[in-house]
């Protein structure tokens, strides 16, 4: 029997990660390929209320792989941001909307835009292979353009973004603001959640140079409601940073209504985003005015100011 190739996106996954993984896998089974949609972390709220909406269960967790995996990668290329071992894995295609920073010693389908989202890739592939698109697709499409443009107001937006979202609304028959904002608000819900987890809900691990740094986020619809509890995530930022021995640890809650977003800053290297931003850190924190993408605001930001 051969062995299924396995998708998957992101550690600590959102929701472009999860759902342009289970919408990559229907593409790749549509041509006929032998594939397996998996995650590499916990389902966040946004994406359980995308799931439970559409009735569907989430993929399987997958803690590692065994050497000569197959596998593609979904919304990142970064090695530190996928699955152990995935050095020794057969990487035989990567779709993405990130930075490039990756190399493989063998040829692959390599997909990566400057948009918004997977998503939005994805939708011009099954358009590109002829494969139609349902209406569960289509809203698993629609969630992820929502969630990573926050409804098309972050920068990362483009006009195929937006082409994208009026083509997927009439196949999913949902109304993309009404919708989107019902996800958002209920990805905000971090109630139950630990300070350790909710730095966790979101964070990706970066490298530059000898520096090796986190950004962490969060939505939220009360900045307040996340900051009274400022000791609490600082104690758990700082078991993380001497855990990983990081240099910089970043934690940004960002109001989805105003679209700003409030950090804290810690590290041996945290007053770097006093010059990246051009803030006044104060008590470990600042607030960065119309500042809503890690992607496209946040870390080009702090790696052209990291020395």
């Amino acid at each position: 029997m051969i062995k299924e190739t396995l998708i998957f996106g992101h550690k600590n996954p959102d929701t472009d990660s999860i759902t342009s993984s289970l919408v990559m896998e229907n593409l790749e089974k549509e041509l006929g390929n032998n594939v397996k949609a998996v995650r590499l972390g916990n389902i966040n709220k946004e994406t359980e209320y995308v799931l439970n909406f559409l009735g569907l269960d989430a993929p399987e967790l997958l803690d590692s792989i065994d050497d000569n995996q197959d596998v593609i990668l979904i919304d990142h290329n970064e090695a530190s941001q996928s699955v152990d071992n995935i050095g020794n894995a057969k990487v035989l295609k990567v779709v993405d909307h990130h930075a490039i920073n990756f190399s493989t010693p063998s040829p692959l389908y390599y997909r990566a835009e400057p948009v918004g989202c997977t998503a939005t890739v994805l939708y011009k592939m099954y358009k590109e292979n002829d494969v139609e698109i349902s209406k569960t697709i289509a809203s698993l499409m629609l969630s992820a353009i929502a969630s990573d443009t926050l409804l098309l107001k972050s920068p990362t937006t483009t006009e195929e973004d937006k082409r994208v979202v009026k083509k997927l609304e009439d196949i999913s028959g949902l109304d993309f603001s009404t919708y989107g904002t019902d996800m958002l608000k209920a990805g905000t819900d971090i109630s139950e959640f630990t300070p350790e987890q909710i730095i966790n809900i979101d964070c990706k691990l970066f490298e530059k140079g000898n520096k090796k740094f986190r950004i962490a986020q969060v939505n939220t619809a009360d900045l307040d409601s996340i900051f009274k509890n400022q000791a609490y995530f600082e104690k758990a930022i700082n078991d993380d940073i001497q855990k990983e021995n990081l240099d910089l640890y970043v934690f940004a809650a960002t109001d989805i209504i105003n679209s700003n977003s409030k950090i804290i800053s810690l590290g041996n290297d945290a007053p770097v985003v006093e010059k990246a931003f051009g803030v006044s850190v104060d008590n470990n924190t600042a607030m960065l005015e119309n500042i809503v993408s890690r992607k496209k605001q946040i870390l080009p930001n702090i790696l052209n100011n990291l020395d």
